[in-house]
């Protein structure tokens, strides 16, 4: 049990750390500006309009890395620090949101997959909690309480796994687009695969820490069974 604890600390310190970067990471490319003057609006609708989308509309939404793609409405949602700002940031998170929106566009399946399991996830996170705690509490006299609460966890678990090539998809069109479409060059270029990079570290610190998550409460209920 105390190997479990190690991981889960471990794991929210390594979350911590990648959160830390990422938001280092946009602050210092926030203050670089593209040499064409774009901004994250401009740059979201000019990509979806070389990949041929004209039914999506850009955003502006409230909050710092509140950015996403809303497929319900369609929608590109840019935060305030990305929609008017013309930095290399701001250029590289416009362009990722956009690529899940090329990705809707094109039916992409991970993301079908992820749409599909929205609600499903939604319903298990909001009762997952709960259950988990009242079968610990009752894992002598009602051990298979434990286990519903362990099946509804695995749904976000794999959620957050089918989120990884979803986002690492949606950077590499926004890179490959960045690049051909001279939004950036060879001075920014890197400074804006260095940004997607660190987003991209969040979701696989997330994943790892879900999957670290369900192997510590598949070990809990282990132990009570034996107990």
């Amino acid at each position: 049990m105390y190997i479990g604890w190690i991981i889960l600390i471990l794991v929210g310190v390594a979350s911590f750390a990648v959160s830390q970067m990422l938001k280092s990471k946009f602050n210092k490319y926030s203050k670089i500006p593209l040499t064409n003057g774009m901004t994250g609006r401009d740059v979201a609708e000019k990509m979806l309009h070389d990949n041929g989308i004209y039914d999506v509309k850009v955003v502006s939404t409230q909050g710092m890395l509140t950015d996403h793609y809303n497929p319900a409405n369609k929608t590109v949602n840019l935060s305030e620090g990305v929609y008017a700002s013309n930095s290399v940031a701001a250029a590289a998170v416009a362009a990722h949101e956009c690529g899940h929106a090329v990705q809707h566009a094109h039916a992409y399946g991970p993301l079908k997959m992820r749409s599909a399991l929205v609600p499903v996830v939604s319903f298990a996170s909001s009762w997952v909690t709960w259950i988990i705690l009242a079968g610990i509490i009752f894992i002598q006299t009602f051990p298979t309480l434990i286990w519903i609460g362990i099946g509804l966890f695995a749904l976000t678990t794999i959620f957050s796994f089918v989120t990884l090539p979803v986002e690492i998809n949606a950077s590499q069109r926004a890179l490959a687009w960045l690049n051909t479409a001279g939004v950036t060059n060879m001075n920014n270029h890197d400074m804006a695969k260095d940004a997607l990079k660190w987003a991209a570290y969040t979701y696989v610190v997330a994943a790892i820490g879900s999957l670290a998550t369900l192997l510590y409460y598949i070990m809990i209920a282990l132990g009570g069974r034996r107990n």
